[in-house]
């Protein structure tokens, strides 16, 4: 009889202790929390301990008690936290918010720079996604030192802050963001294995970037620009003009006759040849058509009027007079069923001349 109701306690001991133990782990592994209002960051240095590291997150409202974190450590010896600055934005259990440090998921920002941006482009963007203000990322874009070794003419990095998407850590820096940007146009350059002369080969793929919206075109622009470049004749291209504008900041959203007529040396409706650098920053396949350039007998391109991005070509005046007639007519047509537009009445037609 003594045994059987030994057999029962030792029985409902188990039993009691298999439920502290669902419970126990039932606030590790399962039970959500979240002690904030709004995201928090919790940043871990390098060789801070596991008690310092749960005080942390305690005091930011990630886990409810701090006993959690260091118990999962305890439970998980094969794993360690890692060095990092972590975001929490939604309610996750003590194992979740271990988990998430030992395999090192760190915040970053990520930023996707389209080809053909502009300095003034990439700093409204890392501006826009809280990265670092626009304008410390113009005063160290506007520095060409870190680009000088491989063009000494540089005047700013334009053309070498290489398009791609990245991810950059909470506290980096605007001249640590350029110095990747400008690695990784590095990069592409030696694996391109040109030998020309990089800043006209940047230069002209820059040009051709802004100018081509089928990527079908860009090797046939390059060819265009090609063949004015041997010719003497000047490269009127209008990107360049608005360039111009934003260098002395009068860019009003359209080119103006006073833009056509402006001195400036990125004004290729005054200056022959390319202009003294880039306009903006070209990707892989502006790179290959600059270095390239589809062999073509045309000089001149006009916009189709039909709004698919695409260009009339031509090899004659005669003939490209003909297709900017076209284009006229579509885009009178256009103004008319839109008649409040907005375009100023001296602005410059999408054309080459």
């Amino acid at each position: 009889m003594k045994a059987i109701v030994r057999l029962g306690i030792l029985v409902l001991l188990v039993v009691a202790a298999g439920i502290a133990v669902l419970v126990f782990k039932s606030q590790l592994f399962e039970q959500k929390y979240a002690g904030f209002q709004k995201p928090v960051f919790v940043e871990i240095v390098k060789g801070t301990g596991t008690l310092r590291i749960a005080e942390q997150l305690a005091s930011s409202g990630v886990i409810r008690d701090s006993w959690q974190f260091v118990a999962m450590r305890l439970l998980r010896m094969g794993k360690a936290p890692q060095a990092g600055d972590y975001q929490f934005k939604n309610a996750a259990s003590a194992a979740e918010v271990f988990d998430r440090i030992a395999r090192g998921d760190v915040f970053y920002h990520e930023l996707r720079v389209p080809e053909g941006s502009n300095i003034w482009d990439i700093a409204a963007l890392v501006e826009d996604h809280q990265i670092v203000r626009s304008v410390d990322f113009l005063v160290a874009a506007r520095n060409s030192q870190m680009i000088r070794d491989l063009v000494p003419t540089a005047s700013s990095l334009e053309g070498y802050l290489f398009p791609a998407t990245y991810k950059f850590k909470r506290h980096v820096t605007a001249e640590q963001i350029c110095r990747t940007m400008t690695g990784h146009f590095r990069k592409v350059w030696k694996e391109l294995g040109a030998e020309r002369n990089i800043h006209e080969v940047v230069t002209l793929a820059s040009m051709v970037e802004k100018e081509a919206k089928l990527p079908a075109e860009r090797a046939l622009i390059a060819g265009v620009y090609a063949n004015r470049l041997g010719k003497g004749m000047r490269m009127d291209c209008d990107p360049t003009v608005i360039y111009a504008a934003l260098l002395e900041d009068r860019y009003r959203g359209a080119i103006y006759q006073s833009d056509l007529n402006s001195e400036n040396p990125y004004n290729t409706y005054k200056k022959t040849g390319l202009p003294p650098g880039p306009i903006a920053n070209p990707g892989l396949l502006a790179l290959e058509a600059a270095l390239h350039p589809q062999e073509t007998q045309n000089l001149f391109f006009v916009a189709k009027p039909d709004g698919s991005g695409g260009h009339v070509f031509s090899a004659s005046m005669k003939a490209h007079n003909a297709a900017v007639a076209e284009y006229r007519k579509g885009a009178d047509g256009e103004k008319q069923e839109k008649p409040n537009s907005g375009a100023p009445s001296n602005a410059r037609r999408s054309s080459r001349r």
